[in-house]
């Protein structure tokens, strides 16, 4: 039987992964569970993931793209008539408007981290990254803080089930937008 050629099935593989850790969470990860997501052959995703660590790499990678794509495609972050504590405030409700799914998977994979040393390398790539989205508006150590605030606010919306305080998360980053003027 001749192999058929598909382009597409790696990413087929990691969508699949994320919507068993969105469904499952990470202990009904597989590469059986995904593979039967993903329809395809058992063999592919071993193929192209020898390891679930190397999948759920690629799955944490894809959903931090979906918050990093909405702050680089912002006019208004690198716009400085518009204070940068009231951008990110309105991202962060954005996203969060977005429903709990994509963000409580997003924490889930950024806290498996904890355990999984791969994906270390994946959470400080986005909180880096984020940070230098930040960076022409604010300096280095700044958009850090403002990045571990944005988490924290996230996170605790998500812990207590309480709906997101836009002009609470505003008030707190620009106070650190403020501090850091000092």
């Amino acid at each position: 039987m001749a192999r058929r050629y598909d382009p597409e099935r790696r990413e087929r593989i990691i969508d699949a992964a994320v919507r068993v850790v969105r469904v499952k969470g990470i202990a009904g990860l597989s590469h059986r569970s995904v593979a039967a997501e993903a329809d395809v052959p058992l063999g592919s995703t071993t193929y192209h993931f020898a390891s679930l660590d190397e999948l759920l790499v690629a799955a944490l990678r894809r959903c931090n793209e979906a918050f990093a794509a909405t702050v680089r495609e912002s006019a208004r972050l690198s716009d400085p008539a518009v204070p940068l504590a009231d951008e990110l405030a309105r991202l962060l409700g954005e996203w969060l408007a977005g429903g709990r799914g994509p963000m409580e998977l997003e924490y889930e994979l950024c806290l498996a981290a904890l355990r999984r040393p791969a994906l270390r390398l994946v959470a400080a790539e986005w909180a880096d990254g984020l940070a230098a989205l930040i960076v022409p508006r604010s300096d280095p150590a700044t958009a850090r803080a403002l990045v571990a605030l944005m988490d924290g606010i996230s996170l605790q919306a998500l812990l207590t089930g309480g709906d997101f305080d836009a002009e609470y998360a505003r008030e707190m980053l620009a106070r650190v937008v403020a501090g850091a003027a000092h």
